[in-house]
């Protein structure tokens, strides 16, 4: 006893924080545990200090410092330590300082806000250097184990939700987490629960309120897996009560976590909305600057695989597109001249094969030439349109209504006989008869039916359907006329 009160009274110890108050409180709180007990309230203030004091142990509080202005300073003074004692205490929703000081030399952590006594006993056990590397050796294993495991999971998927799923059931077989999750924004840009993986039941769902909208929820700004998609920033929760939610806190307690963290994902673009890795621990545990350097790889990992799995679906939905570009007519929405040839040779191959009958119908406007003369290519174009989703509206889903060209139109009607065929075209007539064509009188069409042979092509029942359209126009038009065998 006689001897540790003599170590206190020879210890040297040296607190950084730019708040007068939190100096004040660690004084408080600490002091007595200090022979000496230094405190600066800059990083060249603490240099001076390291360099004129024999330091036993450097306490550096993060809060309130800036990463973007303070890191190269404050890691500056960890490198200035050589291996000597340096306690980091580093609030919970900015973890992302702990894997940026590690490469600057050896550090341990608490993670503030703390509870109860909590930094005196971090002050009283006397941190020491780094751990040797045999130490961290078997997590560090681990953690590349669940690298390849990882890499196994996505290789060769290409399905977003596949991939969420086996990439949390991947990251669930690091030894101790007890629940992986993956949030990710949706199309619409809101982050969403995408994927999990839980050994002892946990249903994040349950837990965190907003699902669709989950940067919407009261969660967003404690628990660490919305953190970190929040703030781009790396959050570690080593103690469910430190999130100030005491629902989440026992929620987390009762399932058997210990400890959360979040690790941003790589932002798809600048500004672009992000989404976080979340791994939870049975129990808290010191990271090493290997680890953290791995889990930041595992994110990146992850956010890579899954942007490769957007594009792909991206490329679908735009191979799509231009396929519907290239066989739909712009001006009516229906199939172009191209697809209706495509079509109708697919259809007669069939018609043929099992037996099937097979009818064309091709009509035109009457007369439409003069309709542009005396109204405009407008109206034209609008009369176009509007017989076009008029004669739509009286077909069966399995036909096929092209524009050939202008003001031509055919329909390939599949399992429909000339009878049929005549039956409908004559209903078509008389809906285009009764039709208003808006800026001009009504329209008529004139229509040429036919019925495919056994051996005929497609261009030869085209030919005989043509001709029957001719008559029925040389007929006086607004008819009906079936083509000759």
């Amino acid at each position: 006893m006689v001897q540790q009160d003599n170590k206190q009274a020879t210890r040297v110890g040296l607190f950084l924080n730019p708040i007068g108050p939190k100096r004040a409180a660690f004084q408080a709180t600490c002091g007595e545990q200090f022979g000496r007990l230094l405190l600066a309230d800059g990083a060249a203030q603490a240099s001076l200090l390291l360099a004129q004091y024999t330091v036993d142990l450097l306490v550096i509080d993060l809060e309130c410092f800036d990463r973007g202005f303070d890191l190269v300073p404050l890691g500056q003074l960890i490198k200035q330590r050589a291996g000597a004692p340096t306690l980091v205490i580093c609030p919970f929703t900015n973890a992302g300082w702990l894997p940026a000081l590690m490469p600057f030399g050896p550090l341990e952590y608490g993670i503030a806000p703390m509870l109860g006594d909590e930094l005196a006993a971090l002050v009283a056990a006397r941190p020491g250097a780094a751990r040797s590397p045999a130490a961290g050796a078997p997590q560090l294993r681990s953690l590349m184990a669940a690298a390849a495991s990882v890499q196994a999971a996505i290789a060769d998927v290409d399905d977003l939700q596949k991939l969420t799923r086996q990439l949390c059931g991947a990251l669930a077989g690091i030894p101790g987490v007890a629940h992986a999750a993956l949030f990710y924004p949706n199309d619409a840009g809101h982050l969403q629960l995408a994927a999990q993986h839980s050994g002892r039941g946990l249903d994040l769902a349950r837990i965190l309120p907003h699902a669709d909208q989950l940067l919407e929820s009261p969660m967003r700004h404690a628990f660490p897996g919305l953190l970190a998609a929040a703030t781009g920033d790396m959050s570690l929760l080593d103690a469910p009560a430190k999130a100030g939610e005491p629902e989440l806190a026992r929620a987390l307690a009762d399932n058997g976590i210990g400890m959360v963290l979040g690790v941003p994902l790589p932002a798809r673009r600048e500004g672009a909305p992000r989404g976080s890795l979340c791994l939870m621990f049975e129990r808290a545990r010191q990271f090493s600057a290997d680890d953290m350097g791995s889990f930041i790889a595992l994110a990146q990992l992850a956010g890579c695989a899954l942007r490769m799995a957007e594009m792909g679906r991206e490329n679908e939905l735009l191979l799509g597109r231009l396929a519907h570009l290239a066989s739909t007519d712009v001006l009516t929405g229906v199939a172009n001249r191209r697809h209706g040839e495509y079509q109708l040779e697919l259809e007669a191959k069939r018609a043929r094969r099992y037996k099937l009958p097979l009818a064309l119908i091709l009509f035109d406007i009457d007369r439409f030439k003069a309709i542009n003369d005396q109204f405009g290519h407008a109206v034209g174009d609008a009369a176009i349109r509007t017989v076009s989703a008029a004669v739509a509206g009286t077909l069966r889903a399995s036909d096929v209504l092209v524009r050939s060209s202008g003001e031509e139109f055919q329909i390939i009607a599949p399992h429909t006989s000339a009878t049929d065929a005549l039956k409908l075209a004559e209903k078509i007539r008389a809906a285009i008869a009764a039709t208003d064509i808006p800026g001009c009188d009504r329209v008529t069409i004139s229509l040429g039916v036919g019925q495919i042979t056994d051996h005929e092509s497609a261009d030869s029942l085209t030919v005989r359907v043509d001709a029957a359209l001719a008559r029925a126009k040389r007929a006086g038009r607004n008819c009906v006329e079936l083509a000759r065998q």
